[in-house]
């Protein structure tokens, strides 16, 4: 599992880099701001899903959108759950042999001003066996400030304001911990409600 875990944090870091490169911002930008006092935070969870035979009574794991930076999942390669929603409709993640799905949390929406959106997902319960997956987060330190990248906002039209606030990514996880099955756009007009800067 540590050599795994070595593998998906260099690969974030590099899929990290092709988002700034699509940007145009500096190699290592996300990466930078994630940084904090004592860099970017990774970790990896396990999570089991069992059979359900009744699965139209279980809500699985709710819609929700993650609130860190990268995630790398690999999941199960028999058994289905994972969808994503995608201009209104639930949108299967088919099971995939040998692959990673990666999926982008609030952090990078914010640091790209909304031109990378997370993405809202949920697993529904199956009753065709059981569902492994293994999430890799990587995200910026608690103490990280979190905001839009400033070369974007000088890209954009004089007349657009910034849209996503400026905060400290520990003070989002603390809204976050308690709005995670609400929508996003309110957990972030909450930060712009407190924001000390």
């Amino acid at each position: 599992m540590k050599e795994f875990a070595k593998k998906l944090e260099k690969l974030a870091e590099e899929l990290l880099d092709l988002l700034c490169e699509n940007l145009g911002l500096e190699k290592g930008y996300l990466k930078n701001a994630f940084y904090g006092s004592k860099g970017p935070n990774f970790g990896t969870k396990v999570a089991n899903y069992p059979a359900c035979p009744k699965p139209e009574l279980v809500k699985g794991l709710r819609a929700h959108t993650d609130a860190g930076g990268i995630i790398l999942l690999l999941q199960d390669d028999k058994v289905s759950g994972l969808q994503l929603l995608k201009d209104g409709q639930w949108v299967d993640v088919p099971p995939m042999r040998h692959s990673i799905v990666v999926n982008l949390g609030d952090q990078i929406e914010v640091i790209t001003n909304g031109r990378y959106k997370s993405v809202e997902h949920r697993v529904i319960a199956q009753t065709n066996g059981t569902r492994m997956s293994v999430a890799s987060f990587y995200n910026p330190a608690s103490d990280a400030v979190i905001y839009p990248a400033p070369a974007l906002l000088e890209k954009e039209a004089q007349e657009t304001e910034q849209v996503y606030p400026k905060f400290v990514f520990e003070d989002y996880m603390k809204l976050y911990a308690t709005l995670k099955f609400h929508p996003k756009e309110p957990r972030f007009q909450a930060m712009k409600a407190v924001n000390s800067f």
